[in-house]
């Protein structure tokens, strides 16, 4: 399949990590991490996590690297949790502790050939966005929460910040490939336009808007809401996906997630464009892109994914699991032209900054 899409993260993508059994991973808690506890296994895209919960009641999540994933690109992610801890600590955003050997990276023989990266993080309460009923103002505050993150993460550098990342939007033409073997003629036409509008609106200007790194996937299952007050964000999970590329790319993968079933599809994606807007204001240029972003991530949620279940089927499932959504949101954008999507964002932003300012 390397003739498909020829970067880094492919292996990591389709082939899946011989799975270490829980009775290791509890003994690697012990020997790398001094905690005796009982471990759960959890669901993941690409490495292998654990909830470990000691006897004393503390709780953690234990994350074993993928061992296709370049070290460099898992200490880009390791050094962006620690920098958003020493810029902004009050952020819901799970804390990474060090081994007993002193490194936040520990390396762990599974056996003669496989050797692979361990990693302890904070345990984040709260319950799932994704079984939570968004309301307007959960998901403005979605947005304001993003923005802070952004803005903690403004200032952060790291040399493989930029790498081949295959759920990065600006590198959207790259799965011109997995669009055209999408099934369904009406279906992958739908794609196709969208992927055009894309290549001639947005794609060029790309270059052109402020850019950093971002989190890159903030989804249903990547959110925690609070528990007894289900318009907070308790948490911002998995920086798995962090890349360097244009902010106005963050706000719309969050958005990507929020298209209305009925009336203006937009309409609950202005929430998040306000609180976002609100906190980091945004400019007239990523405005102008942010329905053409949208839709691209949309776009290369089915088409990635779909791949990926065909060959993965035993994941199936969990790969699967925001593909209907995305077509669901690929069919509402099309009752909106590119014009109408882009004066209705616009006066969103307008709304939210005269409100700013009385």
């Amino acid at each position: 399949m390397s003739d498909l899409y020829p970067l880094t993260l492919q292996a990591s993508l389709l082939n899946p990590a011989p799975q270490v059994p829980a009775s290791a991973v509890r003994d690697i808690a012990v020997s790398v991490f001094g905690q005796t506890g009982e471990v759960t296994p959890l669901t993941g895209e690409r490495d292998q996590n654990f909830h470990l919960k000691t006897a004393e009641g503390h709780e953690y999540l234990l994350k074993i690297t993928h061992p296709g994933e370049p070290q460099d690109v898992v200490n880009f992610q390791t050094e962006a949790f620690r920098h958003v801890a020493r810029v902004d600590p009050g952020l819901p955003v799970s804390t990474l502790y060090p081994g007993l050997c002193g490194s936040y990276e520990p390396l762990v023989q599974i056996n003669a050939d496989d050797r692979r990266v361990v990693r302890l993080f904070s345990w984040m309460q709260g319950e799932p966005l994704h079984r939570t009923a968004a309301t307007p103002a959960l998901r403005r505050n979605l947005g304001v929460s993003l923005a802070q993150l952004d803005l903690a993460l403004r200032g952060f550098f790291h040399p493989a910040s930029n790498y081949p990342l295959l759920w990065d939007v600006k590198r959207m033409q790259a799965l011109t490939r997995l669009v055209e073997r999408l099934e369904g003629d009406e279906r992958r036409s739908m794609a196709e336009g969208f992927v055009r509008n894309f290549e001639r609106y947005t794609n060029p200007v790309l270059p052109t808007l402020r850019a950093q790194v971002i989190h890159n996937d903030m989804n249903g299952h990547n959110v925690l809401v609070d528990s007894g007050a289900h318009e907070t964000v308790a948490g911002i999970l998995d920086f798995g996906d962090i890349i360097y590329a244009p902010l106005i790319q963050d706000l719309a993968v969050a958005c990507s997630y929020h298209i209305n079933v009925t009336g203006n599809p937009l309409a609950s994606v202005a929430d998040m464009v306000s609180g976002y807007h609100s906190v980091l204001p945004l400019e007239a240029a990523e405005i102008d892109v942010l329905f053409d972003l949208i839709a691209a991530r949309l776009v290369m949620t089915v088409a990635i994914t779909e791949w990926r279940a065909q060959h993965m089927p035993e994941n199936s499932a969990y790969i699967l699991r925001n593909n209907a959504l995305a077509w669901s949101g690929l069919h509402r954008l099309l009752t909106l032209s590119r014009d109408e999507a882009r004066d209705y964002l616009h006066a969103c932003c307008a709304a939210e900054a005269c409100d700013v300012r009385h």
